[in-house]
């Protein structure tokens, strides 16, 4: 796969937050603590009861400590230290240590990385895990790292997404003249092209009231974000799509190449169980949630969505229309599609 050279601006995509700046710990030496120990900041946008704080940063934490490397880990969760585009220039200036971020967010500062948040690119989560461990994934994964100077520590999915809207969303024909609510990510308004949706932008947090008010008809997320967000009190159908897996990277600052050779282990151990713990936990709160929805009144949950029909009307547009590095990764993905 072609590399790609760093990216000169890259810490002009945004203002680093001042948070980040004291986030560091004591001292200015970057968190090294007088007994010797370092201690490194862990950040991410997600609440605590959402499964990849609670599966996945809480453990990475508790697992590194544990260890007893000379490692402690200060979570930052909930956008304390800013959003998407803020954690990214603060890793790569080293303001954060550790980040929890989507593929589409880091294609900002490398293009091809947000093709993991491709729809319909991964076939389920076992897809997912199957390419990071592949060959083909190491190299995805190393252009990225050398792009953006970067390390990544590991990925997961936090659950496939699905429409919701006051309709049922069948087919792809179901989504004509309906404004679904995308973010605004390239990746995501791609994919929306993609499906056969028309697009409208609206801000996470302003998502339910625009539901509420009209401003758009229906939208697309994971089963534990329809949940927290209490999206079933403006819409009247979740329509099982599953579209989209919504992939998250664990990436990390320079100072992967600071800490011991043992610390790096301990890092990447305990990220390989937040992998398997997220990945458990999240099925194991869609099933909890979607058995709730199916007894009460909440919902109609859809179960007999056309995904063949999705899924081949979307990777026959992607394929069509993404070029270069990016098209390189998307037919890498899918070579290792069963």
């Amino acid at each position: 796969m072609t590399r790609t050279t760093k990216l000169p601006t890259l810490l002009t995509l945004a203002t680093v937050p001042a948070l980040a700046l004291v986030a560091c710990g004591d001292g200015g030496d970057g968190g090294d603590a007088s007994d010797g120990s370092v201690s490194l900041t862990l950040a991410h946008s997600y609440n605590d009861d959402q499964p990849q704080a609670r599966c996945g940063a809480d453990l990475i934490k508790d697992e590194v400590e544990a260890a007893d490397v000379g490692l402690e880990i200060e979570i930052f969760g909930s956008s304390q230290l800013g959003g998407d585009a803020d954690r990214i220039a603060s890793v790569a200036s080293g303001d954060i240590d550790i980040d929890i971020q989507g593929a589409s967010a880091l294609g900002a500062v490398h293009e091809p990385i947000s093709i993991l948040d491709a729809a319909y690119v991964f076939d389920d989560a076992e897809h997912l895990a199957t390419f990071m461990d592949s060959p083909e994934g190491a190299g995805v994964i190393e252009d990225f790292a050398d792009a953006a100077d970067i390390h990544t520590l590991g990925a997961w999915s936090a659950g496939a997404r699905h429409f919701t809207a006051d309709e049922p969303i069948r087919s792809p024909e179901d989504l004509s003249g309906l404004r679904v609510r995308f973010p605004g990510s390239p990746q995501y308004l791609m994919n929306a092209r993609a499906l056969g949706a028309d697009a409208t932008e609206v801000a996470y947090e302003e998502l339910y009231l625009s539901l509420q008010q009209g401003a758009v008809d229906g939208q697309e997320n994971p089963i534990t974000n329809i949940d927290s967000e209490n999206l079933a009190e403006v819409q009247d159908y979740l329509s099982l799509s599953s579209h989209q897996l919504n992939t998250n990277l664990i990436i990390m600052s320079d100072r992967w190449n600071e800490v011991s050779e043992e610390q790096q282990e301990a890092l990447t151990a305990a990220v390989e169980s937040a992998v398997d713990a997220v990945t458990e936990c999240v099925a194991e709160d869609e099933e909890a949630t979607l058995e709730q929805w199916r007894s009460g009144d909440d919902w109609e949950v859809i179960d007999d969505v056309d995904v063949e029909a999705f899924q081949g009307q979307a990777l026959e547009y992607l394929g069509d229309s993404l070029e270069d590095d990016s098209l390189e990764v998307f037919e890498a993905i899918r070579s290792t599609s069963e």
